[in-house]
């Protein structure tokens, strides 16, 4: 073991520096802030991404893009992930349960108008065309959203 790889006890904290508590703490007078400039003064630190006065790095990258928050709590299904449900009334917790759509989805719109080969009970959710016309061919239902 050597001084310099001693370390405190683990979940310890070392004391918090105490500042302008007069010359023998050796943080008194400027208290460890050197003599005068922006960064000697109360509040004076620039702005978080602020680079001297150089374009800041924010600004320099080029933009692009846009993500709507409605995105965020829709999604969309095909029609040939209800197999599974042979004769069963889908609704959007039954999806939620079974892994297909994400626990956060509020909105889902079944979508394609192949794949589906059993009859099944759509209910409250979105459907295109499509997927309304091979549901009803396979015998299915498709209930209003409520």
């Amino acid at each position: 073991m050597y001084l310099n790889t001693i370390k405190p006890a683990p979940g310890s904290r070392p004391p918090s520096k105490r500042v302008g508590r007069g010359i023998g703490s050796g943080l008194g007078k400027t208290c460890g802030r050197g003599h005068k400039g922006q960064k000697s003064r109360s509040g004076g630190s620039p702005a978080r991404g602020f680079e001297g006065g150089q374009m800041p790095l924010q600004r320099r990258i080029p933009k692009f893009g846009f993500q709507s928050r409605k995105n965020r709590t829709r999604a969309e299904l095909s029609l040939k992930h209800l197999n599974h449900f042979h004769g069963q009334r889908v609704t959007l917790e039954l999806l939620q349960q079974n892994r297909l759509v994400r626990q956060w989805v509020t909105q889902l719109k079944i979508v394609g108008n192949t794949g589906l080969e059993v009859p099944v009970t759509l209910a409250g959710l979105e459907v295109s065309k499509g997927a309304r016309a091979a549901v009803e061919a396979h015998g299915g239902v498709v209930e209003a959203p409520s």
